[in-house]
């Protein structure tokens, strides 16, 4: 068979059961998905505003310099608009990263667990991996700069962390890029950055200008709940920015997600709402766990990792069952986990009972 070798090693992205799937196959009145980190609250007015009155002119090609929304962002940021990339979410930028930096003979500096598309795309170009384990689900920046070696052009850096939601401080991450090789691209995935309180938000301006490696990775798919357009974009210097533009395609960023995207961005009062909502609700859900004697991991974002007290696939099972879809840890690189997104305040209550029930079972020896 022609192809890639390494892709005899590897397997397709495989997602969850959809909703309509569990609703059928459990005969269920209503099913609510926590497995994705969705924003529950769906996107902003503007954004439905501007699909009532959006063009139908889409037999011509979408403007491929995304000229309005690129306008914006940097103005907004900043920033000059040739240190910007677009792509179909921050994933579309990640392999243009991985196409135009890595090959045979190189390799690449990751945490380990982390998500999962920056070893996915490396091993495709035929990269070598060098992954350091997380220190109790943070990244170990030390071992990770002890990794890197003459043959290391990219290090990936995720902050909030997926899938344990956990943050590098602001003063170990410019201890890394101190000590990180210039000659090294140091990619900063922030997806879910928007989450965060803005105190603890990096200073993207002043960094861009300090480290010339540095892509910042952002993305409309989380806050703003454009995941269904496919949206992100990615900032760095003019040079590394330029790259990045000759590898993606030429109209990689269709005319409604332009459209919607530009809406969304200027709409700051929605994501401010949203931070606010979810904040609330997760400070309420973890207060849960505490006093039921369940861990989690610390997060800032849409999303907690919950330490489970039985294999996590059961664990799954029986809230799916229950009409909740959550995230296995065993995909993710944590077994005993559930990565479950902060849904709305009436469905975290329920999913508190379903768990009640959960943990009842544990304990009668029904289940693990």
């Amino acid at each position: 068979m022609i192809g890639k070798a390494i892709l005899k090693e590897m397997q397709p992205y495989k997602p969850g059961m959809q909703p309509s799937e569990v609703q059928k196959k459990f005969n269920l009145d209503r099913i609510v998905k926590l497995a994705s980190n969705e924003n529950p609250y769906g996107y902003s007015h503007s954004v439905q505003n501007e699909l009532k009155t959006m063009a139908t002119d889409f037999e011509m090609y979408p403007d491929g310099y995304a000229s309005a929304l690129r306008n914006k962002i940097a103005s907004t940021l900043n920033v000059s608009e040739e240190q910007l990339v677009f792509g179909a979410g921050s994933d579309e930028i990640i392999t243009f990263i991985c196409r135009a930096f890595l090959s045979e003979g190189t390799n690449t500096v990751m945490a380990a667990p982390t998500f999962p598309q920056y070893r996915q795309h490396a091993l495709i170009e035929g990269a070598a991996l060098k992954e350091v384990p997380t220190v109790q689900g943070y990244h170990d920046l030390k071992g990770m700069l002890e990794a890197i070696d003459d043959q290391t052009k990219i290090v990936w850096l995720c902050t909030p962390d997926n899938p344990t939601g956990t943050v590098i401080q602001e003063k170990d991450f410019h201890m890394f890029m101190e000590q990180c090789p210039k000659d090294v691209i140091v990619v900063l995935d922030e997806a879910y950055q928007e989450f965060m309180d803005t105190k603890d938000q990096y200073n993207l301006k002043q960094n861009l200008s300090k480290y010339e490696n540095l892509i910042v990775l952002r993305t409309f798919s989380k806050i703003y709940g454009l995941a269904g357009f496919r949206a992100g974009y990615g900032i760095s210097s003019e040079q590394i920015a330029t790259k990045l533009n000759i590898v993606r395609g030429p109209f990689n960023m269709s005319i409604p997600t332009q459209r919607v995207a530009l809406v969304a961005f200027d709409d700051e009062q929605f994501v401010k709402e949203t931070r606010e909502k979810n904040a609330k609700v997760r400070f309420e859900f973890e207060s849960f766990l505490q006093k039921i004697g369940w861990t989690y991991y610390p997060s800032v974002t849409n999303f907690l990792l919950v330490n489970t007290p039985i294999d996590a696939e059961e664990a799954a099972a029986f809230l799916l069952e229950h009409g909740f879809i959550v995230r296995s840890g065993n995909l993710l690189g944590y077994p005993h986990t559930l990565r479950i997104t902060i849904g709305l305040k009436e469905d975290m209550q329920q999913l508190q009972q379903v768990i009640l029930k959960l943990k009842d079972s544990i304990q009668d020896g029904v289940v693990g």
